[in-house]
């Protein structure tokens, strides 16, 4: 019997065995033709919250989705992993679907939303302060906090939205007539639902300043 507190990793190599045994068993050429190639259709960005699993929210397969994950799903020019993923994603993999997924509940744009503090993280979500701060005057007249802060979580994935839509990348892809369409979307913790924001770009568009969001 496995010692919950010593042992717990060893649960995962358990069902990690069962679930390639029940994987074998429902399709058994999946690893054999995942092995020789891979051929995704979407790219995901999204917050590494563990309660948020892109393949489990969204019903896909191994192969189905090549991902990038971080705290609070931020599309930083400065983020290397980020962008390398981003330009092998659309140039090696020829995806033509990319999203950016937040969710409701978010730590790290919950965190922004309060006092400045120390540590790596206060870098981080720098960013999200930003983007509070341009949309201040909506943010303030919202009395509710969690009404607040749920509005802060959909403005901050169009943002992202937008700031990968200025990438170098996309919009090199776009001069070269590839039809890549840049979706925003947000998780609900509490039903299991996704909302698409309809922010969805698929051009480059030269206009500076904030994004809507209806």
């Amino acid at each position: 019997m496995l010692d919950l507190k010593a042992d717990l990793h060893k649960i995962l190599l358990s069902r990690n065995k069962e679930w390639s045994e029940q994987m074998h068993r429902d399709n058994p050429e999946l690893f054999t033709e995942l092995a020789k190639h891979q051929n995704p259709f979407f790219l995901w960005i999204g917050c590494s919250d563990s309660r948020v699993p892109p393949n489990q929210i969204t019903g896909t397969m191994p192969g189905d989705m090549f991902i990038h994950r971080n705290i609070a799903n931020m599309v930083m020019h400065t983020d290397m992993n980020m962008l390398s993923v981003v330009d092998y994603g659309v140039n090696a993999l020829g995806i033509d679907h990319l999203i950016v997924c937040g969710h409701y509940g978010c730590g790290g744009v919950k965190a922004a939303m309060g006092p400045e503090f120390g540590g790596a993280a206060s870098y981080w979500v720098r960013g999200i302060r930003d983007v509070a701060r341009i949309h201040n005057n909506e943010l303030t007249a919202i009395a509710d906090e969690q009404a607040r802060f749920d509005r802060l979580v959909e403005l901050n994935v169009a943002e992202q939205v937008y700031d990968l839509s200025r990438t170098a990348v996309l919009r090199d892809a776009w001069t070269k007539g590839r039809k890549i369409q840049v979706h925003g979307w947000v998780y609900s913790l509490g039903d299991g639902l996704i909302k698409d924001l309809g922010v969805t770009r698929n051009k480059y568009e030269s206009e500076v300043g904030a994004v809507d969001v209806d």
